[in-house]
């Protein structure tokens, strides 16, 4: 049987544990009350726009926006969207696994990432799968304004046809303890994939349509982009909640087992000394 101070001192660790874990889950707690009331926000604002660039190419007699151009898929870029620390769970985990997905779907064709979040960049870059650009210590202090570099910089490739399209990975917050993974398209914008003509809403405009369509479709791209980072922000505190809740569960499991294992060999170490003292007052008999 175990030395009882061995036990001692592993019951005293697995406190220090359960006051860490404890800790992190009411932090977590905090956090996302604030990642999800941004994220609620957002919503709304995210898929009335995308309504309006869809009126807008139905009332279009000119052009079609280069953005909005159909071209076959052959160069494909993957934004993955994983977080910069660990201890949430599974959520790294299935980003990862969706990801390699992703890419056993379209082997054949010309495939980079770009990996949002340190966790998916440390797993990719050891692999043979090209890491084209990362981006890392974003979720501190998510800014709208950093979406926009990252819209910037994904059209400008896009419209100088080094990629044919550009697909998003993330997170989607549901509940605390449920997230769902989003695979959804970026450029070329799915005008009318989601919606029937019917259900589009007919605007009218002081400018031209095309006209309007140039300024809006960046910001469009921005704002998914914002919105997939407080989604995966959003996800992440609910999932480290979750994952920290269970942690500390098991601690105290844990130290109740071993608190019996200890009273027990206390109660052996008692009844062998009993039996050592009858057994020299009956040999002095």
């Amino acid at each position: 049987m175990p030395n009882v101070l061995d036990i001692r001192r592993r019951i005293r660790s697995v406190k220090n544990t359960q006051q860490i874990t404890r800790a992190m889950k009411m932090v977590s707690a905090a956090k996302l009350r604030r990642a999800q009331e941004n994220m609620l926000n957002a919503r709304p604002y995210a898929n009335r726009v995308l309504s309006v660039i869809k009126s807008l190419v139905g009332s279009c007699e000119e052009k079609i926006h280069p953005l909005l151009a159909e071209r076959k898929e052959e160069k494909i870029q993957l934004v993955v969207f994983t977080v910069d620390k660990g201890l949430c769970g599974a959520f790294n985990t299935n980003i990862i696994k969706s990801t390699e997905a992703f890419l056993n779907k379209h082997q054949g064709k010309s495939l980079s990432l770009y990996c949002v979040g340190k966790k998916g960049r440390d797993y990719f870059a050891k692999r043979a799968i090209p890491v084209k650009q990362e981006l890392v210590n974003l979720f501190n202090r998510i800014d709208y304004r950093q979406a926009q570099k990252i819209g910037a910089n994904l059209i400008s490739q896009f419209k100088s046809q080094e990629i044919d399209a550009i697909y998003l990975l993330y997170n989607e917050f549901k509940s605390v303890i449920q997230q769902r993974i989003v695979v959804e398209r970026l450029l070329p914008i799915p005008t009318f994939e989601t919606e029937t003509s019917d259900s589009i809403v007919d605007y009218f405009y002081e400018q031209s349509p095309i006209d309007i369509l140039a300024s809006l479709i960046p910001k469009h791209i921005a704002v998914q982009i914002y919105r997939a980072l407080l989604e995966s922000s959003a996800a992440e505190h609910g999932a480290r909640m979750t994952a920290m809740d269970a942690a500390t569960n098991n601690a105290i499991e844990m130290i109740d087992s071993l608190t019996l294992t200890m009273n027990r060999a206390r109660q052996a170490g008692i009844t062998n000394e009993i039996i050592e003292v009858v057994s020299g007052a009956a040999a002095l008999k």
